[in-house]
Protein backbone atom coordinates (compact mmCIF):
# COMPACT_ATOMS: atom_id res chain seq x y z
CA UNK A 1 0.00 0.00 0.00
CA UNK A 2 2.96 2.37 0.46
CA UNK A 3 3.65 5.04 3.37
CA UNK A 4 0.39 6.47 4.35
CA UNK A 5 0.30 10.21 5.60
CA UNK A 6 -0.12 9.55 9.13
CA UNK A 7 3.06 7.14 9.27
CA UNK A 8 4.61 7.78 12.49
CA UNK A 9 2.11 10.49 13.37
CA UNK A 10 0.43 10.82 16.90
CA UNK A 11 -2.94 10.22 17.02
CA UNK A 12 -5.62 11.60 19.25
CA UNK A 13 -9.07 9.89 19.24
CA UNK A 14 -12.22 11.07 21.05
CA UNK A 15 -14.38 8.87 22.05
CA UNK A 16 -14.34 5.21 21.97
CA UNK A 17 -17.64 4.18 20.56
CA UNK A 18 -17.91 1.94 17.51
CA UNK A 19 -16.23 4.67 15.25
CA UNK A 20 -13.33 5.07 17.85
CA UNK A 21 -12.49 1.39 18.50
CA UNK A 22 -12.18 0.87 14.44
CA UNK A 23 -9.98 4.04 14.27
CA UNK A 24 -7.74 2.56 17.34
CA UNK A 25 -7.62 -0.82 15.20
CA UNK A 26 -6.70 0.51 11.82
CA UNK A 27 -3.93 3.24 12.80
CA UNK A 28 -1.61 1.44 14.58
CA UNK A 29 -1.55 -0.71 11.40
CA UNK A 30 -0.40 2.27 9.10
CA UNK A 31 2.07 3.09 11.63
CA UNK A 32 0.81 5.72 13.88
CA UNK A 33 1.11 6.42 17.24
CA UNK A 34 -2.32 6.27 19.40
CA UNK A 35 -4.21 7.99 22.24
CA UNK A 36 -7.66 7.31 23.08
CA UNK A 37 -9.38 9.77 25.34
CA UNK A 38 -13.40 9.19 26.59
CA UNK A 39 -15.39 11.28 29.26
CA UNK A 40 -16.64 7.67 30.38
CA UNK A 41 -14.18 5.93 32.98
CA UNK A 42 -12.40 2.14 32.72
CA UNK A 43 -15.32 0.93 34.96
CA UNK A 44 -17.61 1.85 31.70
CA UNK A 45 -15.25 0.45 28.75
CA UNK A 46 -13.95 -2.43 30.28
CA UNK A 47 -15.19 -4.79 27.67
CA UNK A 48 -14.11 -2.31 24.66
CA UNK A 49 -10.38 -1.53 26.18
CA UNK A 50 -9.97 -5.64 27.01
CA UNK A 51 -9.70 -5.78 23.21
CA UNK A 52 -7.24 -3.75 22.87
CA UNK A 53 -4.60 -5.28 25.30
CA UNK A 54 -2.26 -6.68 23.42
CA UNK A 55 -1.64 -3.32 21.22
CA UNK A 56 -0.15 -0.29 21.43
CA UNK A 57 -2.84 1.82 21.67
CA UNK A 58 -2.80 3.96 24.96
CA UNK A 59 -5.90 5.30 27.10
CA UNK A 60 -6.38 8.54 28.99
CA UNK A 61 -9.84 7.95 30.32
CA UNK A 62 -12.48 9.97 32.41
CA UNK A 63 -12.37 13.26 30.35
CA UNK A 64 -10.17 14.97 27.56
CA UNK A 65 -6.79 16.56 29.27
CA UNK A 66 -5.91 19.28 27.28
CA UNK A 67 -2.52 18.13 27.58
CA UNK A 68 -2.74 14.75 24.88
CA UNK A 69 -2.80 17.96 22.32
CA UNK A 70 1.48 18.54 23.25
CA UNK A 71 2.16 15.46 21.83
CA UNK A 72 -0.80 15.65 18.85
CA UNK A 73 -0.52 15.35 15.30
CA UNK A 74 -3.75 14.56 14.43
CA UNK A 75 -7.33 14.26 16.55
CA UNK A 76 -9.95 12.14 15.65
CA UNK A 77 -13.19 12.86 16.44
CA UNK A 78 -16.01 9.98 17.02
CA UNK A 79 -19.54 10.73 15.88
CA UNK A 80 -20.68 12.05 19.34
CA UNK A 81 -18.24 14.46 19.86
CA UNK A 82 -18.75 17.99 19.14
CA UNK A 83 -16.17 19.68 17.67
CA UNK A 84 -17.00 22.87 19.63
CA UNK A 85 -15.44 21.20 22.90
CA UNK A 86 -12.98 23.04 25.02
CA UNK A 87 -10.47 19.97 23.58
CA UNK A 88 -11.27 20.51 19.94
CA UNK A 89 -11.41 24.40 20.00
CA UNK A 90 -7.63 24.50 22.08
CA UNK A 91 -6.41 21.91 19.13
CA UNK A 92 -7.27 24.14 16.17
CA UNK A 93 -5.76 26.93 17.72
CA UNK A 94 -2.77 24.99 17.83
CA UNK A 95 -3.31 24.44 13.92
CA UNK A 96 -4.30 20.34 14.87
CA UNK A 97 -6.05 19.23 12.40
CA UNK A 98 -9.56 17.62 13.39
CA UNK A 99 -10.91 15.04 11.37
CA UNK A 100 -12.64 12.03 11.23
CA UNK A 101 -12.90 7.85 10.13
CA UNK A 102 -15.17 8.88 7.46
CA UNK A 103 -12.49 11.58 6.04
CA UNK A 104 -9.64 8.66 6.43
CA UNK A 105 -11.65 6.16 4.12
CA UNK A 106 -13.00 8.55 1.43
CA UNK A 107 -9.16 10.13 1.54
CA UNK A 108 -7.54 6.23 0.89
CA UNK A 109 -10.67 3.87 -1.07
CA UNK A 110 -9.71 2.73 -4.09
CA UNK A 111 -13.02 2.15 -5.45
CA UNK A 112 -15.78 4.86 -5.96
CA UNK A 113 -18.20 5.32 -2.96
CA UNK A 114 -21.61 6.52 -3.37
CA UNK A 115 -22.42 8.51 -0.11
CA UNK A 116 -26.37 9.37 1.18
CA UNK A 117 -27.08 11.26 3.85
CA UNK A 118 -30.52 13.06 4.63
CA UNK A 119 -32.87 13.73 8.05
CA UNK A 120 -34.82 10.90 7.88
CA UNK A 121 -34.17 7.39 5.14
CA UNK A 122 -30.70 7.02 5.45
CA UNK A 123 -30.92 3.51 6.75
CA UNK A 124 -33.36 2.40 4.17
CA UNK A 125 -32.15 3.64 0.98
CA UNK A 126 -28.76 2.75 1.66
CA UNK A 127 -29.48 -0.55 2.43
CA UNK A 128 -31.38 -0.94 -0.70
CA UNK A 129 -28.75 0.76 -2.95
CA UNK A 130 -26.40 -1.94 -1.65
CA UNK A 131 -28.99 -4.41 -2.60
CA UNK A 132 -29.69 -3.24 -6.26
CA UNK A 133 -25.92 -3.12 -6.47
CA UNK A 134 -24.94 -6.69 -5.12
CA UNK A 135 -27.82 -8.04 -7.24
CA UNK A 136 -26.16 -6.67 -10.13
CA UNK A 137 -23.33 -8.56 -9.72
CA UNK A 138 -21.05 -5.51 -8.63
CA UNK A 139 -19.00 -6.11 -5.80
CA UNK A 140 -20.49 -4.19 -2.53
CA UNK A 141 -19.35 -2.87 0.39
CA UNK A 142 -21.74 -1.67 2.44
CA UNK A 143 -21.51 0.63 5.89
CA UNK A 144 -20.67 3.97 7.86
CA UNK A 145 -23.00 5.44 9.77
CA UNK A 146 -24.51 1.88 9.51
CA UNK A 147 -23.15 -1.91 9.80
CA UNK A 148 -19.74 -2.34 9.23
CA UNK A 149 -17.52 0.70 10.03
CA UNK A 150 -15.42 0.73 6.34
CA UNK A 151 -11.83 1.53 8.38
CA UNK A 152 -11.59 -2.32 8.77
CA UNK A 153 -12.14 -3.44 5.19
CA UNK A 154 -10.21 -0.42 3.89
CA UNK A 155 -7.47 -3.30 2.37
CA UNK A 156 -10.09 -5.51 0.78
CA UNK A 157 -11.95 -2.76 -1.30
CA UNK A 158 -10.62 -3.15 -4.97
CA UNK A 159 -10.91 0.09 -7.80
CA UNK A 160 -13.52 -2.44 -9.26
CA UNK A 161 -15.81 -2.47 -6.33
CA UNK A 162 -18.79 0.24 -5.20
CA UNK A 163 -18.89 1.51 -1.51
CA UNK A 164 -22.13 2.10 -0.15
CA UNK A 165 -21.85 4.54 2.50
CA UNK A 166 -24.36 6.41 4.99
CA UNK A 167 -22.92 9.23 6.40
CA UNK A 168 -24.44 11.20 9.29
CA UNK A 169 -24.16 14.93 9.80
CA UNK A 170 -21.72 14.71 12.74
CA UNK A 171 -19.53 12.31 10.03
CA UNK A 172 -20.04 15.30 7.30
CA UNK A 173 -19.42 18.26 9.16
CA UNK A 174 -15.48 17.60 8.97
CA UNK A 175 -15.42 16.36 5.98
CA UNK A 176 -13.31 17.92 3.15
CA UNK A 177 -13.77 15.54 0.15
CA UNK A 178 -16.72 14.51 -0.98
CA UNK A 179 -18.13 10.81 -2.39
CA UNK A 180 -18.09 10.61 -6.40
CA UNK A 181 -21.91 10.05 -5.89
CA UNK A 182 -23.75 11.98 -3.26
CA UNK A 183 -27.63 12.04 -2.49
CA UNK A 184 -29.08 13.84 0.02
CA UNK A 185 -32.49 12.88 0.51
CA UNK A 186 -34.47 15.79 2.93
CA UNK A 187 -33.53 18.20 5.33
CA UNK A 188 -35.82 18.92 8.35
CA UNK A 189 -34.83 19.80 11.64
CA UNK A 190 -32.35 17.33 13.14
CA UNK A 191 -29.31 17.18 15.49
CA UNK A 192 -30.17 21.36 16.37
CA UNK A 193 -28.53 20.02 19.88
CA UNK A 194 -25.62 19.68 18.77
CA UNK A 195 -25.41 21.94 15.74
CA UNK A 196 -27.13 25.06 17.43
CA UNK A 197 -28.62 26.08 13.95
CA UNK A 198 -30.75 25.05 11.01
CA UNK A 199 -27.62 26.96 9.08
CA UNK A 200 -25.04 25.20 11.03
CA UNK A 201 -27.19 21.19 10.27
CA UNK A 202 -27.78 22.36 6.03
CA UNK A 203 -23.96 23.60 5.81
CA UNK A 204 -22.43 20.03 7.66
CA UNK A 205 -25.10 18.14 4.88
CA UNK A 206 -23.79 19.77 2.50
CA UNK A 207 -20.25 18.85 3.02
CA UNK A 208 -21.17 15.41 1.00
CA UNK A 209 -21.28 17.31 -2.35
CA UNK A 210 -19.16 20.22 -1.96
CA UNK A 211 -15.98 19.08 -2.53
CA UNK A 212 -17.09 16.71 -5.74
CA UNK A 213 -15.12 17.05 -8.96
CA UNK A 214 -16.92 18.33 -12.19
CA UNK A 215 -18.03 14.97 -13.52
CA UNK A 216 -18.95 13.91 -9.87
CA UNK A 217 -23.54 13.45 -9.68
CA UNK A 218 -24.93 14.98 -6.63
CA UNK A 219 -28.89 13.60 -6.35
CA UNK A 220 -31.63 15.64 -4.20
CA UNK A 221 -34.94 15.42 -3.06
CA UNK A 222 -37.43 17.81 -4.94
CA UNK A 223 -39.94 17.45 -2.69
CA UNK A 224 -38.61 18.26 -0.10
CA UNK A 225 -37.27 22.24 0.42
CA UNK A 226 -34.30 21.31 2.17
CA UNK A 227 -32.53 19.51 -0.01
CA UNK A 228 -33.75 20.92 -2.87
CA UNK A 229 -32.26 24.54 -1.75
CA UNK A 230 -28.98 22.88 -1.92
CA UNK A 231 -28.59 21.58 -4.94
CA UNK A 232 -27.28 25.38 -6.57
CA UNK A 233 -24.57 24.63 -4.84
CA UNK A 234 -23.78 21.19 -6.50
CA UNK A 235 -20.05 21.49 -8.46
CA UNK A 236 -20.90 18.60 -10.57
CA UNK A 237 -23.47 16.94 -12.34
CA UNK A 238 -27.20 17.05 -10.59
CA UNK A 239 -30.32 14.43 -10.72
CA UNK A 240 -33.50 14.86 -8.71
CA UNK A 241 -35.85 12.28 -7.21
CA UNK A 242 -39.89 13.19 -6.97
CA UNK A 243 -43.05 11.99 -6.14
CA UNK A 244 -44.66 14.41 -7.05
CA UNK A 245 -42.66 16.17 -10.95
CA UNK A 246 -41.37 14.47 -13.92
CA UNK A 247 -37.48 14.97 -13.56
CA UNK A 248 -34.78 14.85 -16.77
CA UNK A 249 -31.96 13.19 -14.39
CA UNK A 250 -33.02 10.76 -12.00
CA UNK A 251 -36.31 9.06 -10.75
CA UNK A 252 -39.93 10.30 -10.70
CA UNK A 253 -43.58 8.93 -9.80
CA UNK A 254 -45.47 9.10 -12.91
CA UNK A 255 -49.18 7.94 -11.75
CA UNK A 256 -48.45 4.48 -10.16
CA UNK A 257 -45.38 3.83 -11.94
CA UNK A 258 -41.64 4.52 -10.78
CA UNK A 259 -39.54 5.82 -13.50
CA UNK A 260 -36.02 6.04 -14.05
CA UNK A 261 -34.56 8.34 -16.67
CA UNK A 262 -31.53 10.25 -17.94
CA UNK A 263 -28.20 8.65 -16.71
CA UNK A 264 -29.89 5.99 -14.55
CA UNK A 265 -31.59 4.37 -17.67
CA UNK A 266 -30.19 2.26 -20.44
CA UNK A 267 -30.19 4.83 -23.18
CA UNK A 268 -31.47 7.96 -21.12
CA UNK A 269 -34.73 7.34 -21.97
CA UNK A 270 -37.97 7.24 -18.94
CA UNK A 271 -38.19 3.44 -18.28
CA UNK A 272 -41.00 2.00 -15.88
CA UNK A 273 -38.75 -0.23 -12.75
CA UNK A 274 -42.09 -1.30 -11.11
CA UNK A 275 -45.81 0.03 -9.68
CA UNK A 276 -45.58 1.73 -6.39
CA UNK A 277 -48.09 -1.54 -5.05
CA UNK A 278 -45.02 -4.08 -5.55
CA UNK A 279 -43.24 -1.80 -2.51
CA UNK A 280 -43.64 -3.61 0.59
CA UNK A 281 -42.38 -0.83 2.89
CA UNK A 282 -45.23 1.01 4.95
CA UNK A 283 -45.75 4.92 3.82
CA UNK A 284 -45.32 7.89 1.31
CA UNK A 285 -42.13 8.60 2.47
CA UNK A 286 -40.67 4.99 1.25
CA UNK A 287 -42.04 5.28 -2.39
CA UNK A 288 -39.35 9.14 -1.91
CA UNK A 289 -36.37 6.32 -0.72
CA UNK A 290 -36.88 3.81 -3.22
CA UNK A 291 -36.69 6.68 -6.36
CA UNK A 292 -33.82 8.15 -4.76
CA UNK A 293 -32.17 4.42 -4.72
CA UNK A 294 -32.84 3.66 -8.11
CA UNK A 295 -31.52 7.29 -9.25
CA UNK A 296 -28.29 6.32 -7.23
CA UNK A 297 -28.28 2.21 -8.47
CA UNK A 298 -28.97 3.58 -12.00
CA UNK A 299 -26.06 5.90 -11.79
CA UNK A 300 -23.38 2.95 -12.07
CA UNK A 301 -25.41 0.86 -14.27
CA UNK A 302 -27.77 -1.26 -12.02
CA UNK A 303 -30.52 -2.63 -14.77
CA UNK A 304 -33.96 -1.78 -14.05
CA UNK A 305 -35.31 -5.30 -14.00
CA UNK A 306 -32.62 -5.65 -11.11
CA UNK A 307 -34.05 -3.02 -9.38
CA UNK A 308 -37.39 -4.32 -9.26
CA UNK A 309 -36.68 -7.68 -8.05
CA UNK A 310 -34.59 -5.79 -4.87
CA UNK A 311 -37.84 -3.83 -4.75
CA UNK A 312 -40.04 -6.64 -4.80
CA UNK A 313 -38.29 -8.55 -2.09
CA UNK A 314 -37.20 -5.74 -0.17
CA UNK A 315 -39.05 -5.62 3.21
CA UNK A 316 -37.26 -2.87 5.15
CA UNK A 317 -34.23 -2.55 7.47
CA UNK A 318 -34.37 -3.51 11.45
CA UNK A 319 -35.98 -0.98 14.43
CA UNK A 320 -37.78 1.12 10.80
CA UNK A 321 -41.29 0.48 11.12
CA UNK A 322 -39.95 -2.95 11.96
CA UNK A 323 -43.43 -5.54 12.65
CA UNK A 324 -42.11 -7.51 15.77
CA UNK A 325 -45.27 -9.88 16.88
CA UNK A 326 -48.80 -9.67 16.70
CA UNK A 327 -50.52 -10.66 19.86
CA UNK A 328 -54.18 -10.73 21.01
CA UNK A 329 -54.91 -9.15 17.30
CA UNK A 330 -52.55 -6.23 18.32
CA UNK A 331 -49.71 -5.58 16.23
CA UNK A 332 -46.02 -4.02 17.64
CA UNK A 333 -43.87 -2.11 15.17
CA UNK A 334 -40.09 -1.19 16.14
CA UNK A 335 -39.30 1.99 15.05
CA UNK A 336 -36.61 2.66 17.23
CA UNK A 337 -34.64 4.48 14.56
CA UNK A 338 -37.16 7.37 15.01
CA UNK A 339 -34.83 9.88 17.09
CA UNK A 340 -37.31 12.68 15.27
CA UNK A 341 -40.45 14.32 15.97
CA UNK A 342 -40.41 15.05 12.23
CA UNK A 343 -39.38 10.67 11.64
CA UNK A 344 -42.80 9.99 14.19
CA UNK A 345 -44.93 12.12 11.80
CA UNK A 346 -44.47 9.99 8.73
CA UNK A 347 -44.46 6.39 10.71
CA UNK A 348 -47.90 7.73 11.81
CA UNK A 349 -49.03 8.36 8.57
CA UNK A 350 -48.29 4.92 7.61
CA UNK A 351 -50.81 3.62 9.49
CA UNK A 352 -54.93 3.82 9.44
CA UNK A 353 -55.44 1.45 11.89
CA UNK A 354 -56.10 2.75 15.73
CA UNK A 355 -52.77 3.86 17.18
CA UNK A 356 -51.05 3.17 20.62
CA UNK A 357 -48.03 5.79 20.25
CA UNK A 358 -45.20 5.10 22.71
CA UNK A 359 -42.45 8.06 22.78
CA UNK A 360 -39.87 9.22 24.44
CA UNK A 361 -36.16 9.52 25.55
CA UNK A 362 -33.34 12.25 25.14
CA UNK A 363 -34.89 15.66 23.74
CA UNK A 364 -32.39 17.22 20.57
CA UNK A 365 -34.04 20.59 20.97
CA UNK A 366 -36.45 20.06 18.12
CA UNK A 367 -39.99 21.27 17.54
CA UNK A 368 -42.81 19.30 18.72
CA UNK A 369 -45.95 21.26 18.14
CA UNK A 370 -46.51 19.39 14.69
CA UNK A 371 -46.41 15.78 16.15
CA UNK A 372 -48.69 16.82 19.03
CA UNK A 373 -51.12 18.21 16.61
CA UNK A 374 -50.89 15.31 14.88
CA UNK A 375 -51.33 12.78 17.71
CA UNK A 376 -54.17 14.04 18.63
CA UNK A 377 -55.85 13.83 15.56
CA UNK A 378 -54.60 9.99 14.51
CA UNK A 379 -53.41 8.18 17.51
CA UNK A 380 -55.84 6.62 20.28
CA UNK A 381 -53.58 6.54 23.15
CA UNK A 382 -49.99 8.14 23.81
CA UNK A 383 -47.76 7.00 26.48
CA UNK A 384 -44.77 8.17 26.92
CA UNK A 385 -41.47 7.66 28.49
CA UNK A 386 -37.70 8.43 29.48
CA UNK A 387 -36.37 12.14 30.08
CA UNK A 388 -38.11 13.79 27.78
CA UNK A 389 -41.47 11.93 27.95
CA UNK A 390 -43.17 14.53 30.58
CA UNK A 391 -42.68 17.25 27.91
CA UNK A 392 -44.06 15.49 25.15
CA UNK A 393 -46.84 14.08 27.50
CA UNK A 394 -47.83 17.68 28.37
CA UNK A 395 -47.24 19.17 24.20
CA UNK A 396 -49.82 16.73 23.38
CA UNK A 397 -52.59 17.55 25.97
CA UNK A 398 -52.62 20.95 24.90
CA UNK A 399 -53.31 19.51 21.05
CA UNK A 400 -55.82 17.64 22.50
CA UNK A 401 -57.46 20.65 23.88
CA UNK A 402 -58.15 21.72 19.83
CA UNK A 403 -60.21 18.42 20.01
CA UNK A 404 -58.97 14.89 17.91
CA UNK A 405 -59.43 11.30 18.59
CA UNK A 406 -56.76 11.23 21.50
CA UNK A 407 -58.14 9.34 24.47
CA UNK A 408 -55.55 9.44 27.02
CA UNK A 409 -52.09 10.59 27.97
CA UNK A 410 -49.63 9.04 30.27
CA UNK A 411 -46.33 9.17 31.54
CA UNK A 412 -43.97 6.10 32.46
CA UNK A 413 -40.72 6.37 33.50
CA UNK A 414 -39.29 3.33 31.65
CA UNK A 415 -39.66 1.39 28.34
CA UNK A 416 -40.87 -1.53 30.29
CA UNK A 417 -43.75 -0.11 31.66
CA UNK A 418 -44.84 1.82 28.71
CA UNK A 419 -44.94 -1.46 26.93
CA UNK A 420 -46.74 -3.30 29.92
CA UNK A 421 -49.25 -0.69 30.17
CA UNK A 422 -49.67 -0.51 26.18
CA UNK A 423 -50.45 -4.38 26.81
CA UNK A 424 -53.46 -3.72 28.92
CA UNK A 425 -55.27 -0.98 26.85
CA UNK A 426 -54.93 -2.29 23.44
CA UNK A 427 -57.77 -3.79 21.60
CA UNK A 428 -58.00 -6.14 18.97
CA UNK A 429 -57.13 -4.32 15.86
CA UNK A 430 -54.80 -1.63 17.23
CA UNK A 431 -51.07 -1.10 16.07
CA UNK A 432 -48.78 -0.25 19.06
CA UNK A 433 -45.92 2.29 17.58
CA UNK A 434 -42.76 2.36 19.08
CA UNK A 435 -41.78 5.81 17.13
CA UNK A 436 -39.44 7.83 20.23
CA UNK A 437 -38.79 10.61 18.45
CA UNK A 438 -36.48 11.39 20.65
CA UNK A 439 -32.46 10.17 20.88
CA UNK A 440 -32.41 6.66 23.39
CA UNK A 441 -28.98 7.99 25.30
CA UNK A 442 -31.42 8.82 28.45
CA UNK A 443 -31.08 5.31 29.00
CA UNK A 444 -29.63 3.33 26.05
CA UNK A 445 -26.38 3.02 24.41
CA UNK A 446 -28.07 3.41 20.95
CA UNK A 447 -31.36 3.44 18.86
CA UNK A 448 -30.42 -0.25 18.28
CA UNK A 449 -30.17 -1.47 22.19
CA UNK A 450 -33.51 0.59 22.39
CA UNK A 451 -35.13 -1.07 19.91
CA UNK A 452 -33.44 -5.03 21.23
CA UNK A 453 -35.02 -4.51 24.36
CA UNK A 454 -38.74 -3.27 23.05
CA UNK A 455 -38.38 -6.76 20.75
CA UNK A 456 -37.41 -8.78 23.68
CA UNK A 457 -40.45 -7.09 25.76
CA UNK A 458 -43.37 -7.41 23.32
CA UNK A 459 -42.06 -11.64 22.80
CA UNK A 460 -42.26 -12.02 26.70
CA UNK A 461 -45.75 -10.47 26.15
CA UNK A 462 -48.58 -13.30 27.09
CA UNK A 463 -51.46 -14.08 24.66
CA UNK A 464 -53.93 -13.94 27.12
CA UNK A 465 -57.99 -14.35 25.50
CA UNK A 466 -59.14 -10.61 25.64
CA UNK A 467 -62.55 -12.17 23.55
CA UNK A 468 -63.73 -10.04 21.43
CA UNK A 469 -64.99 -6.50 21.63
CA UNK A 470 -67.46 -4.37 20.03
Amino acid sequence: MGNDPLEGKTAVILGFARQGQALARWLPGIGAKVIVSDKRNLGDLADAVLDFLDSPVSFALGGHPVELLDEADVVFLSGGVSPTIPFCVEAVERGIELTNDAQVFLDRSAAPVIGITGSAGKTTTTTLVGKMCQAAGLKTWVGGNIGDVLLDVLPQIQSGDTVVMELSSFQLELLSRSPQIACVLNVTPNHLDRHGTMEAYMQAKAQIFLHQNPDDLAVFGLDDPGSAALADQAPGRVAYFSTRQMVTDGAFLAGTRLMVVGNGSPDKAPHVVCNRDEIRLRGEHNISNVLAACAMAGAVGVPVAVMREVIRNFTGVAHRLEEVRVVDGVTYINDSIATAPERVIAAIKSFNEPLILIAGGRDKKLPWVDLASLVAQRCRYLLTFGEFGNQIAEYARTARLFGGKLEGVEYNATLDEAVKRAAEIAQMGDVVLLSPGCTSYDAYEDFQARGEHFRELVNALEERDKGVKW
